[in-house]
């Protein structure tokens, strides 16, 4: 995967990701099936991705240019992502009322709504820095979107992740599991106590953390999310 220096390559890169997640939804949809890993599996990408990346452009690159005629539009796009992708969560809890069709007309209308909102978003940002090209979120913030495909499974190898990057990267993954869920962690590298000192800073006692295998070739643990008190 190309890393993104540019916010146009950003944006390339989260529609291609978030169009690839959707045909798996519309795929299992047009054979008249729920698609439920399909649709967890867009809905995860969108709220960690690319939500985010909308609230790391408003806080980024919109207050340089507040009377830029446009951004008005650009933050109502953000807030119309963000009620569709709440519909596809109500969605994915089993709403009474969704049906494959339903769910088959959001998704595509999510995907359209996303593309063209890319489009104005991408033109007015260049007009405003022209000639210079507008830098992707993720120099400014220092979390690759690479991490993400990295760390989303049950298992996160250490040593598929970034030299450098390998803490920060699994502690960002770990801060989202939920009360009671818990992946495994491995690494042939090292040890892995330096993940479990930063997560007990972060939140003391709010995770279980259990040597499967302790060296002194390969590291394997797993970490729970405790239940909240």
């Amino acid at each position: 995967m190309t890393v993104p220096l540019t916010l146009a390559e950003e944006h390339a890169l989260l529609l291609g990701q978030v169009a690839v997640r959707a045909d798996d939804v519309l795929a299992v949809a047009a054979a008249d099936r729920w698609p439920v890993r399909e649709l967890a599996a867009l809905l995860g990408y969108l709220r960690v991705e690319v939500l985010r990346q909308a609230a790391d452009e408003e806080a980024l690159l919109f207050p340089a240019r507040p009377a830029l005629p446009g951004f008005a539009r650009l933050r109502h796009g953000h807030r119309r992502l963000r009620r569709r992708v709440e519909a596809l969560a109500d969605a994915a809890h089993g709403g009474a009322e969704w049906t494959v069709g339903r769910l088959t007309m959001t998704v595509s209308e999510l995907l359209g709504s996303l593309e063209r909102h890319i489009a104005v978003e991408d033109a007015l940002l260049h007009a405003a820095c022209a000639p210079h090209a507008v830098p992707a979120t993720a120099t400014l913030t220092g979390r690759p979107h690479e991490w993400y495909p990295l760390t989303e499974s049950t298992v996160i190898d250490f040593d598929a992740l970034p030299p450098g990057q390998v803490i920060d990267a699994a502690v960002e993954r770990l801060a989202r599991l939920r009360p009671g869920e818990c992946v495994e962690v491995r690494s042939t590298g090292d040890d892995l106590d330096s993940v479990w000192r930063r997560l007990d800073r972060l939140e003391p006692g709010a995770y279980g953390f259990v040597y499967l295998q302790e060296g002194p070739l390969r590291w394997v643990a797993r970490v729970t999310r405790r239940p909240a008190a």
